[in-house]
């Protein structure tokens, strides 16, 4: 409990808890947001921006009632303020209910006062909100979207616009299907909170223990078996979870304690933890949600992204466990001992049915079936597999608490996507990101590897401390597009962007996932950030190869080019590996390491020549290490010379 304490970020810090009484009150509405989303999500008949404005008020009671406005506010109690803040946030969805029709049909669309009061309500409690649960970045960025609109001759250059006036863009911000209640609260509203639910029935059922127990049954006896324990739990989390950071205290507090018990140490064992739950990001078939909402931009299959994710998201995490068990091996680091590894067969037994909601939602999607049908196949068969055995099984109690944890788990993410939707919204209006897109371009001087190069900048500063699906629509709307104008694919483009908005979290100066890592080792933040990104060498190269070649998404029909693109992709990051960890049969000489490096670059760059070229440097580099091997540093470096 002593170290669960250390990891919370800022935000959770500040987050109530309430007991008795009140506990159950605040326990009560979350229930009831759930029970919403299930009902307007299967049998009931809403109008989406009814559906949306009643989801926004909820989240915004939600977020009133546990994130306090600042340190001194208090933690055991609501404020006058609070109070205030709560009542607002139900009246700016309750007037959609009642009004937004009489605007429509009645009054021809021409505002009154009062609905410009109630955008301007809307728009300031969402970004309050926002700041409370997720920090300043997403309403700062939302702010200076509105000034842009508002002010757009003051903008120097390319940037400027003939303005928009005020009352025009609260009106879209509130008043129609595009801000606030636009594309981002959409899909929060209905993809999104559904699989946080399931993925809240399938912990409360037993799911986070299963793949902790199946991971140490699977990899504890192999060398280093923990820190490959957590780089399988935490991918298995991670692709359900949509945050880091959250990922890396649910499953960290298992995995970092093992890690460091037999013997690696603790910034690398929290930084394998962080680099690990980063991945669950890509990771499919969910990617934190955001697969979703890459589908609905881009206008394609979910089942196209997920499959388009399959090949990048296990170069990633084979890159990982190559660094994992190349440290082990560096430190002599044994497996587990075989009394503290479970049974496969034993676990499997046990609860080995709660895998069946996974395969269900993946046979759901595989089918053509929508991401709603299979959210609400999971949770279904979810209950159903629980049944299997009494520690697992979904009761009253264990029902409510999944439908509590589900509302809760979707407060940051939806109103993240329900601030982002004034950037969207924004955005369409200005047309700026046309404008970004133009200008990087123009500095690229319209070469593809400058502008992936600028790109990849402008995503990982966009995105530092933001949620999945969060991350995606900002750099989406801002980046993606000159990708696209330099002749990138749309797939491989927001690919791109959204990959490198999801490695922020392991980002200096801004390494979410790596400080909550590092809090849970006991060692220095910072350190364990560095060591995460080192770890992550691969994941900032892996975005490169399918821009350019965009055979790894499968975009093309040929197996044979697919494999080969898999097989030298491996051998690439084997080799980035060995040259990272500058060790292999022993200690690389830095000859070696700057022929492992020159090798792995060029194998993980796609095409003919540079795959024989680096096959060619690799071989040269393993004959010199491996004839070498048994000599001292000194008659190693005299053979090298000769």
């Amino acid at each position: 409990m002593k170290q669960q304490k250390q990891v919370k970020t800022k935000q959770q810090f500040k987050k109530r808890k309430f007991a008795g009484t009140k506990g159950k009150a605040v326990a009560a509405v979350a229930v009831l947001f759930s029970i919403f989303q299930i009902w307007v999500n299967s049998i009931g008949v809403v109008p989406g921006i009814f559906r949306n404005a009643i989801h926004l008020s909820f989240l915004l009671v939600l977020t009133f009632i546990l994130y306090p406005a600042t340190k001194k506010s208090p933690k055991d109690k609501l404020s006058k303020l609070d109070i205030i803040l709560i009542i607002l946030g139900i009246s700016v969805g309750a007037y959609i209910v009642f009004f937004y029709n009489d605007l429509h049909m009645n009054r021809g669309s021409i505002p009154v006062t009062r609905d410009y009061l109630f955008a301007v309500l809307a728009i300031i409690l969402t970004l309050e909100a926002a700041r409370r649960v997720v920090g300043w970045l997403i309403p700062a960025i939302s702010i200076f979207f509105l000034v842009y609109a508002a002010y757009g001759p003051y903008f120097p250059g390319v940037f400027g616009h003939a303005g928009i006036d005020w009352t025009r863009i609260l009106y879209r911000m509130y008043l129609t299907y595009e801000g606030l209640f636009g594309i981002t609260l959409t899909v929060s509203a209905t993809f999104i909170f559904l699989f946080i639910l399931f993925g809240a029935f399938l912990n409360i059922s037993g799911g986070a223990d299963l793949f902790n127990d199946l991971a140490l049954s699977l990899a504890g006896k192999r060398r280093g078996g923990p820190a490959h324990v957590a780089v399988i739990s935490s991918a298995l989390m991670g692709t359900l979870s949509g945050s880091p950071a959250a990922n890396v205290a649910t499953t960290g507090s298992f995995t970092i304690p093992l890690m460091k018990k037999i013997g690696y140490k603790p910034y690398f064992a929290g930084a394998v933890e962080a680099a690990a739950s980063t991945g669950g990001m890509i990771m499919p078939p969910i990617m934190g949600a955001a697969a979703f909402l890459m589908s609905s931009f881009l206008g394609i299959p979910y089942l196209r992204i997920v499959v388009a994710a399959i090949i990048p998201s296990i170069l990633y995490y084979a890159a990982i466990m190559i660094i994992v068990d190349l440290e082990a091996k560096k430190l002599g680091i044994k497996g587990m001992e075989p009394q503290e590894i479970p049974s496969l067969k034993k676990v499997l037994l046990s609860r080995g049915l709660l895998l069946l909601p996974i395969i269900v939602v993946i046979w759901a999607l595989v089918t053509g079936k929508t991401p709603l049908y299979a959210g609400f196949a999971g949770i279904i068969s979810t209950i159903v597999a629980s049944y299997s055995n009494k520690e697992t099984r979904i009761g009253l109690k264990k029902l409510l608490l999944a439908l509590e944890e589900g509302a809760m788990g979707s407060i940051q993410v939806g109103v993240a996507c329900a601030s982002v939707g004034i950037i969207v919204g924004v955005a369409a209006m200005t047309g700026i990101g046309s404008v970004l897109a133009y200008n990087i371009v123009k500095i690229s001087g319209g070469s593809a590897f400058v502008a992936l190069a600028l790109v990849m900048l402008t995503s990982i500063v966009l995105s530092f401390g933001l949620p999945s699906t969060a991350l995606y629509i900002i750099v989406s709307v801002v980046a993606a597009p000159a990708l696209v104008k330099v002749g990138i694919i749309p797939l491989a483009a927001h690919f791109f962007v959204f990959w490198f908005g999801a490695l922020s979290n392991v980002t200096p100066p801004v390494a979410l996932a790596s400080y909550t890592a590092g809090g849970i080792a006991g060692d220095d933040p910072m350190k364990t950030a560095w060591t995460a990104l080192k770890m992550t060498l691969a994941g900032f190269i892996i975005p490169f190869m399918f821009a350019f070649n965009p055979v790894i998404l499968f975009e093309t029909p040929s197996v044979v080019k697919v494999v080969i693109a898999v097989v030298t992709g491996l051998i690439g990051v084997f080799a980035l590996a060995v040259a990272t960890e500058r060790y292999f049969l022993r200690k690389l000489l830095r000859l070696e390491q700057l022929l492992f490096l020159t090798g792995a670059l060029l194998m993980i760059k796609p095409g003919l020549t540079t795959d024989v070229s680096g096959l060619v440097i690799l071989a040269i580099a393993l004959g010199i290490h491996y004839f070498t091997r048994n000599k001292n540093k000194a008659d190693e470096g005299a053979v090298i010379l000769r």
